[in-house]
This record gives C-alpha cells, sequence and structure tokens, in this order.
C-alpha cells in the first residue's frame, strides 16, 4: 500500500479546519496548527515529510505573513509549497500573500473538488521539478551536473556563434589522500570552495558543473581563459586551494576551434590536458595541444594491438638475476616482460605498462608472466638445473580478482611446483590505494605457501605504515630510494635503519638498482641481504640465464679455483713495509701465488704483461706517496683490461684525510693491523662477484 502524504492545515478557526480535514483526509495523512508559531515548529519536526501547506492569513500569536516571511528565512523548510485560504475574491490579500512567497490560494467557502485538484496539482508540479533540479544540479555544490552542462555549453555556444570559448577541466591533485587526512565532510568544504572559486573567476556568461568526484568543468570565453593562464603562470608553482597547503590545484583547457564538435569530445581533450601534468609539481596549467593528440594516437595504437600480442607471443619475458651478498651467489630472479613488436621493434616497458594500468590489460598480462615463470621453472627442472625463485608482479588491478590466489594455486599444479618458487610481488602504491584489500590478499598468498614481497619500498609517504600493517617476507628497496641514501654521509643515511627493521621483523632485503661496486660494498656493510642491478646483471633472455645458472652450478668456490697455467691465483701486492710484505707471503704461501713490489710503478709494469683475467686481486697501502697512488688508480681505471681487477687498500686504523680520499677509488679499505684472515675474506668476497661477470 503506498504510504499517504502529509498535509499541514494552518487554521485557528475550529470549523474550518475540520471542513479542510473532511475534504482532504481520505487521500492524505493531515497535520493541523491553531497559529503561524504551532505550525513552524510541526513543519521543522516534520520537514521531510510534508508535501504542502494550506494557510489561513488572519490568526492570532502568529499570522499567516508572518508565517510565510519565517519559512522564507529557513532553508530546510522554504521549499514546501503552500496555499492560502482567502475570503471570497479578496484580490489584495491573494496579491499580499504571494508577495510574501505563497504558491497558490483558494477562496472561501471552500469547494472539495477545486481544492482537490489544486492540491493534487501542486504537488505533482513541486515533485517535478525537484526531479528536474536534482537531475540537472549537484546536489553538494549547487553546479549543473555534467549531462546538464553539455545542454547549456552548446546553448551558450550556439547563442553566441562568434564568441571564442574555452573548457576549462579542473585537477585538485592528492584529494583522497586529503578526504582520509581530514575527513569526508572537510573534504566535501573544499569542493565548495572550489566550486565558490570557479564561479568567482568564470565570468558572467561562464557555464560550470562538477564532472566527477573532485573534477569540475567550465565553459570560459576567451579573455577569461587567457586571464586564468596568465595566472597560473605568474604562479609558477602548483597553486593551492585550501590553506594547509597539501591540495594543488591544476588545470587543463581545451581552446574550442570548432564548435561543431560534441561537447562531450571538448572536454574529453580537457580532461586529457589536466591528466598531462598530474604529479609534475613544476607544471600547473596545460593546453591541448599536437604533442598531446599525437600521444593518445600512439596510445590508442597499443592499445589495439596488446590481445595480437598475446595471442602471437610477442611478449617475452627477461629474467634480471639477485645476488646474495653472504656469498656472492645467484639466488633469485626477477621476472620482466618485453614487448618486441614486429614493426616497432623494443617496446619501452614504461611506454605500454602504465597504459595497460588504466585499461585493466594489465591482469591478463600479469597472469602472462606468472605462467611463463612457471614454464622457465619446469624448463629448468627438465634440463637438471637447480630451481631459483621467481618473483612475479601482482598489479593494483589485480587484487581485486576475487579468484586471484586460486588462478596461482592452479598454475602451480599444472607445473608441479611448490609455492616457494614463485613469490609474489606487489607494489607500495597497491597498499596506498587500498590498505584493507591488500592486507586481505597478501595474507590469502601467505595461507598457500607464497613469499611476498613489497616492491618499490621508499617510492611513497606509506612505506613504513605497509611494512608494519602487512605480514611479509621481503622487502625491496626503490632503486631511486637506494641511490639517493647513496649520496649522504653515512652518519645520516637511512639504508642501515631501514635493513635492521626489516631484519627485526624476519624480512630479507633487496637492494635494486645497483650499478657499481661502492654501492654494493655500502649495502654489504649495512647488512643487505641480496641486490639486483646492471652492475651484477641486466634483465636476460630465458637462454642467457640458463648458461648462467649452469655456469653457476659448476663453479667452484673462489679458494679453489686456479688461473692460467694450473698455478694458484695471482695476488699483486704493492706496499713499502717489507715486514708487512713477508706476513702476507707466509700465510697466503698456500693459497695465492703472491706477487710483491715495493713501488707503484713496478706494479704497474708488471699487471701490463700479465693476461686479462690471470690477476686475482690487488692490494696496495695508504701509507704509498700520495702523487703514485693517484697514478695506480688512473692507470687502473683507463684500462679496460684492468676494469675486472679488484682494488684492496690497506691502511691504519686511524680516520685520516686521505684515507677518505683512497676509500672513494679503491673497492675496499681494511685496516693493515686486521687479521690476515679478513683480507683474505674480503678478496675472495670480489673475486667471485669478477667470476659471475665473466
Amino acid at each position: 500500500m503506498t504510504q499517504q502524504k502529509k498535509l499541514l492545515i494552518v487554521e485557528d478557526n475550529d470549523i474550518n479546519r475540520e471542513i479542510l480535514r473532511e475534504i482532504l483526509s481520505d487521500r492524505y495523512e493531515v497535520l493541523e496548527a491553531e497559529n503561524g508559531q504551532v505550525a513552524i515548529d510541526i513543519l521543522k519536526k516534520n520537514k521531510a515529510e510534508i508535501a504542502l501547506v494550506l494557510l489561513d492569513i488572519m490568526m492570532p500569536v502568529m499570522n499567516g505573513y508572518e508565517f510565510l516571511d519565517k519559512t522564507r528565512e529557513e532553508e530546510d523548510i522554504s521549499s514546501i509549497p503552500v496555499i492560502v485560504t482567502t475570503q471570497g475574491d479578496d484580490e489584495a490579500s491573494e496579491v499580499e500573500a504571494l508577495a510574501h512567497g505563497a504558491t497558490d490560494f483558494v477562496s472561501k467557502p471552500y469547494k472539495p473538488r477545486v481544492i482537490l485538484h489544486r492540491v493534487a496539482n501542486l504537488i505533482k508540479l513541486v515533485e517535478t521539478a525537484a526531479l528536474v533540479k536534482q537531475f540537472q544540479f549537484d546536489s553538494l555544490t549547487g553546479l549543473y551536473k555534467k549531462e546538464f552542462f553539455y545542454q547549456k555549453a552548446r546553448e551558450t555556444m550556439g547563442n553566441n556563434p562568434n564568441q571564442k570559448y574555452a573548457i576549462l577541466c579542473t585537477n585538485l591533485e592528492n584529494f583522497k589522500l586529503y578526504n582520509e587526512a581530514f575527513g569526508r565532510k572537510k573534504g566535501d568544504l573544499l569542493l565548495k570552495k572550489m566550486a565558490d572559486l570557479l564561479l568567482r573567476r568564470s565570468g558572467e556568461n561562464s557555464v560550470c558543473c562538477r564532472y566527477s568526484a573532485d573534477r569540475f568543468l567550465c565553459l570560459v570565453d576567451e579573455e577569461h581563459e587567457l586571464e586564468t593562464r596568465q595566472y597560473f603562470a605568474k604562479n609558477k608553482n602548483a597553486v593551492r586551494l585550501d590553506s594547509l597547503d597539501n591540495v594543488p590545484l591544476k588545470i587543463g583547457a581545451y581552446l574550442i576551434t570548432n564548435q561543431g564538435m560534441p561537447v562531450s569530445q571538448m572536454c574529453d581533450r580537457a580532461l586529457i590536458a589536466v591528466k598531462a601534468i598530474k604529479g609534475l609539481y613544476d607544471q600547473n596549467y596545460r593546453i591541448y595541444d599536437d604533442e598531446i593528440r599525437q600521444k593518445i594516437v600512439r596510445e590508442k595504437s597499443i592499445s589495439d594491438a596488446m590481445e595480437a600480442a598475446i595471442k602471437e607471443k610477442q611478449f617475452q619475458v627477461y629474467l634480471q638475476p639477485q645476488y646474495s651478498l653472504k656469498d656472492d651467489r645467484m639466488v633469485g630472479a626477477e621476472a620482466l616482460i618485453r614487448w618486441i613488436h614486429p614493426e616497432w621493434g623494443f617496446m619501452r616497458p614504461d611506454e605500454f605498462i602504465p597504459l595497460f594500468e588504466k585499461n585493466g590489460f594489465i591482469s591478463q598480462l600479469d597472469m602472462y608472466v606468472a605462467r611463463s615463470a612457471c614454464e622457465i621453472l619446469s624448463g629448468l627442472r627438465k634440463k637438471g638445473l637447480p630451481l631459483i625463485p621467481i618473483s612475479v608482479n601482482v598489479s593494483r588491478a589485480d587484487i581485486y580478482a576475487h579468484d586471484l590466489v586460486e588462478k596461482f594455486g592452479e598454475l602451480l599444479k599444472e607445473f608441479d611446483l611448490d609455492p616457494e618458487y614463485l613469490r609474489i610481488e606487489i607494489t607500495e602504491t597497491a597498499y596506498t590505494d587500498d590498505s584493507e584489500k591488500i592486507i586481505q590478499v597478501v595474507d590469502s598468498f601467505r595461507k598457500e605457501g607464497f613469499a611476498v614481497e613489497l616492491d618499490d619500498f621508499g617510492s611513497g609517504y606509506s612505506s613504513l605504515n605497509a611494512v608494519g600493517q602487512m605480514a611479509l617476507d621481503v622487502v625491496k628497496l626503490d632503486m631511486h630510494f637506494v641511490w639517493n641514501e647513496m649520496e649522504k654521509p653515512v652518519e645520516k643515511c637511512m639504508l642501515g635503519a631501514v635493513i635492521s627493521m626489516a631484519h627485526r621483523m624476519d624480512m630479507h632485503v633487496i637492494a635494486e638498482g645497483i650499478e657499481t661496486r661502492d654501492q654494493m660494498n655500502r649495502l654489504r656493510f649495512l647488512g643487505c641481504d641480496c641486490v639486483q642491478g646492471y652492475f651484477l646483471a641486466k634483465p636476460m633472455p630465458v637462454a642467457d640465464f640458463e648458461k648462467l645458472l649452469k655456469k653457476q652450478s659448476s663453479q667452484k668456490p673462489a679458494s679453489e679455483r686456479q688461473t692460467l697455467g694450473n698455478r694458484l691465483p695471482t695476488v699483486v701486492v704493492i706496499d713499502s713495509d717489507q715486514e708487512y710484505l713477508e706476513k702476507i707471503r707466509n700465510y697466503f704461501a698456500e693459497i695465492y701465488h703472491i706477487i710483491t713490489f715495493d713501488n707503484v710503478h713496478a706494479g704497474l709494469e708488471f699487471i701490463s704483461q700479465t693476461h686479462e683475467g690471470e690477476i686475482h686481486a690487488t692490494i696496495t697501502s695508504v701509507a704509498l706517496p700520495k702523487e703514485d697512488l693517484d697514478v695506480f688508480f688512473k692507470s687502473m681505471k683507463e684500462n679496460p683490461r684492468y676494469w675486472r681487477i679488484p682494488i684492496l687498500t690497506t691502511s691504519p686504523c686511524i680516520q685520516t684525510g686521505k684515507n677518505i680520499h683512497i676509500s672513494h677509488q679503491a673497492d675496499d679499505l681494511i685496516c693493515a693491523n686486521f687479521p690476515l684472515k679478513e683480507l683474505h675474506r674480503r678478496i675472495e668476497r670480489f673475486a667471485d662477484i669478477v667470476a659471475f661477470q665473466n
């Protein structure tokens, strides 16, 4: 049964109230008030339920005119329609009532059929108007909604065919984080502030709308577009809408040259322009131009080609080895996707991966990589090669698939693999987007025996929070984070603290992007578990990876290896301290073929006459003349034949300026008073690394 609408009769005369109640009560639920003040109280209490008011003018306490004035002041009840009841043809009273805000009037004595029709028609009219308003206007900001904006923009341009216009699209950067930090109520206030700003700055003939949650669109004439552009040009840093300085405002513009184009397409171009500067803190205003158009065409071509690329196996999985810093052996690999297109050639991942993340194809590609990793592991086993874990990426889009963990489990069953060999790698940004969901997914993977890695640690604000919230097995340090920390003095470097924290939480640490021996040495000193990067090995095709793995499995430890001519490994020692040279010769007599020199020039002469790869390591002393050491390091670095020879330098156990100067050039710096077994350990550490590079 349909619920009856409520009407309020405001009448001090009992008989008149009785008559009206008799006329209306069959169709409506009737409330009554004997004066305007009582009526106001009833309206405030039932404002969401009362559809209409029937009001007498002449009443005690508060008359009808006072009632009308009062309701117009109260925003939450001002929209309720009011029918004034007048005596006969009292035109003056009717006009006065309409002036005070009445909607309609009926005369006394009451005519039941007239009253019923007036009431029904007015309620229907108000409801229709409310629906129209609901369709046309955004309830929070009062601006047009998107669909009605298209219509009004078209009308405005049609009425002014000679006027040039532009579509502006705003973007509030980090609005989602603002909402999370300060609450929905504060976020709504910010959106209202945005709407007010647009209305103030866009001109009288503009048309503005709330396009989506935090996006706004405005049709403005060329004069106001130019003013806006100039304003942003003067404010080179991001214009900030909020006093807390954490919500940068950016604008994308499309200058309309063809008014015959659909308004929705014009808006799309303004949206594309503002997206092009998202996250770029040195740009806050961008006009849609040919460069953006060409990028769109390129992205469309890539999107059109992606399905065929999967079917035709244009995508190939490359593997980048990961090495343990404990014994310098390869202990894992990361699976990286490469696209080799028959016409475009080798495609950069940073060109297609972000696009696939936007269009959703990334989920299909991730499963392709996971399957390929399982095929690789199965192939290694068939060839008798040792299995090592391969890490595969799970994208932000993947975590919302209800059967994600089941799919990975089915892959392992299909290829008869244990979960320890397929590691799940998630990004820190996935945690930022939906922390609760990603925690749930991580727990599900770990319950099935998968190891989970947090990739890109240090690339965003939530890294520490993510580590604290999730049960992880491995933390991967983002390469830019590693590089930045490497530039800092040791006492200000955060890497050691991060590594120690991870170890306390029973997590291993892998550092990405290692490009120099110095970076690797420092990470080893700080206790990092594993490294990967171009210094050790680039991402490589599966065939090359298999060769590397085969070589490692058959390779003896460095201390058991012999060089050319079946001799012991040759170590060149340059030191003026004859007593120290004698100690080294005696200690390493059965381990190395020790060649000693008391000056740099003689040592360099000997090195120049040896075959490439014959020298196992060199040891120099900081006590040698500085100019001689400079000549030695310069000679070793300028000749490519010597680049793979580790250089160790001994020094007194006292920090000096000369020590620091030498430590930047040598591969390692060790105190001369340390036990010789420590010197032996450091020589072999570098020898194994060189062996893997050969």
